[in-house]
């Protein structure tokens, strides 16, 4: 198949599918489509809803935004973008790929290629995605269509590591699928792909990627929790060790986000069912979903150090989203830090710069910015490191506080010596 001949549908247009439409919209006709109709209207009228690409972008695009699936009948090349998330039991939640496959499934073309981005646990793309495409195609994988799997590398924020800057991990059920997809991904990244042996092996190398990285800081975090019992500082302990030249320097906090605090559930899931209990991941795991409730136990410790009743007690959260300077509040673990002070019925302000008000509202019953009447609080959470609060004067930070002067800085993001000098009880994580 010639490359003009070729045209690209992406489904689900989130912080993967979109920075991918717009990619391939510079080379191919690109159609983008995803069930939610109002999401469509802002990219129509040129809102980028995930701040990943910028307005200017969208409207400089040439991708046809749909929420009609019919549109996915004229492409020949499938692109499936959704969430993967976990359920509240922390096991795999299959819904978004099993909808989109369905989906795409009635709307298949023959001689279409349906390439997977969604992060999934090896085997999922040919054991799951694949029975439902032929089942509501009645078409046959391998004769009238074929899969493929790239697993996406989007870091949302990140405007170093963006999708044409990245190297690309392809795979393909078979031989040919498998340079077809390289070859369309290479059109138009600037650092090529590295290609897969099996779809299984791509899968499996997107999970252990976050997996890895949510070991380390499952270490970092055990060592924040010893050096609290220890009555000593865990950056100061941190600092000196990377003075050895192999020391890997990981930090301890929050691990929230779609991708590191989810996608260890998806291997140990699939592990689990073949017999095997995974016993690092599942530690790691255990230990970052355990910082929250640390530092609300460290917070109340601090009130009641300086006699202050946890029903009169103030609390003011700077941040609500996942990481520094994005909107995205996917799996934010700031937001078990607020119920669990509001379990305490400790009063909770939250304010945030990038985070929608109506989603935090509809997806966590929080209001932001209800402190209208800018009252004093006896602490300052410095949860998320924000631009706005790395840059944040001390007598800024003063404004916010009343007489007991309590900082928690859980980014480490603050001069911890000039807060200190100023007559602030200063904790970080």
């Amino acid at each position: 198949m010639e490359e003009c001949e070729i045209k690209i549908g992406v489904v689900g247009l989130g912080y993967v599918g979109i920075p991918l439409a717009i990619a391939f919209d510079k080379k191919y006709k690109t159609i983008g489509f995803d069930i939610n109709k109002e999401k469509i209207e802002k990219y129509k009228n040129g809102i980028d809803v995930t701040n990943e690409v910028g307005n200017e972008k969208i409207k400089e695009s040439n991708i046809e935004f749909t929420n009609d699936s019919k549109k996915l009948s004229e492409c020949n090349r499938i692109i499936v973008a959704v969430p993967t998330p976990v359920d509240e039991n922390k096991a795999p939640n299959l819904e978004p790929v099993i909808g989109a496959s369905k989906i795409v499934g009635k709307n298949l073309s023959k001689g279409t290629i349906v390439i997977y981005e969604s992060t999934v646990y090896p085997g999922l793309t040919e054991e799951i995605c694949m029975p439902i495409l032929e089942e509501k195609s009645g078409m046959k994988c391998g004769k009238d269509f074929k899969i493929a799997y790239s697993p996406e590398r989007v870091n949302p924020g990140d405007k170093v590591h963006k999708f044409e800057n990245i190297k690309k991990i392809v795979s393909g059920m078979d031989e040919e699928t498998l340079e077809k997809v390289a070859n369309l991904y290479e059109s138009v990244l600037k650092n090529g792909v590295y290609k897969a042996s099996s779809i299984k092996v791509a899968e499996a190398a997107k999970v252990i990627e976050n997996s890895q990285r949510d070991v380390n800081i499952a270490f970092a975090n055990e060592i924040a929790i010893m050096c609290n019992k220890l009555g000593i500082d865990t950056n100061d302990v941190l600092d000196a060790a990377c003075t050895k030249w192999n020391f890997l320097n990981f930090r301890p906090g929050l691990v929230g986000g779609h991708c590191i605090g989810v996608d260890p559930y998806y291997l140990i899931t699939k592990v689990e069912k073949l017999g095997y209990n995974s016993v690092l991941l599942s530690s790691s795991r255990k230990v970052n979903e355990s910082i929250s409730s640390f530092i609300v136990d460290n917070i109340v410790e601090k009130l009641k150090s300086k006699n202050v009743k946890l029903d009169e007690a103030k609390v003011q959260i700077l941040g609500v989203t996942f990481k520094e300077n994005v909107n995205d509040i996917r799996n934010s673990k700031v937001i078990d830090i607020i119920k669990e002070l509001e379990k305490r019925n400790i009063k909770v302000y939250v304010e945030d710069p990038y985070a929608n008000f109506e989603e935090v509202s509809k997806e966590y019953n929080i209001k932001i910015n209800q402190n209208e009447n800018n009252e004093k609080v006896d602490v300052l959470v410095f949860a998320v490191a924000h631009n706005q609060y790395k840059n944040m004067k001390a007598n800024e930070i003063l404004e916010y506080l009343n007489e007991n002067r309590i900082v928690f800085d859980i980014k480490n993001i603050l001069d911890k010596e000039s807060l200190i000098s100023l007559g602030i009880d200063y904790w970080r994580l």
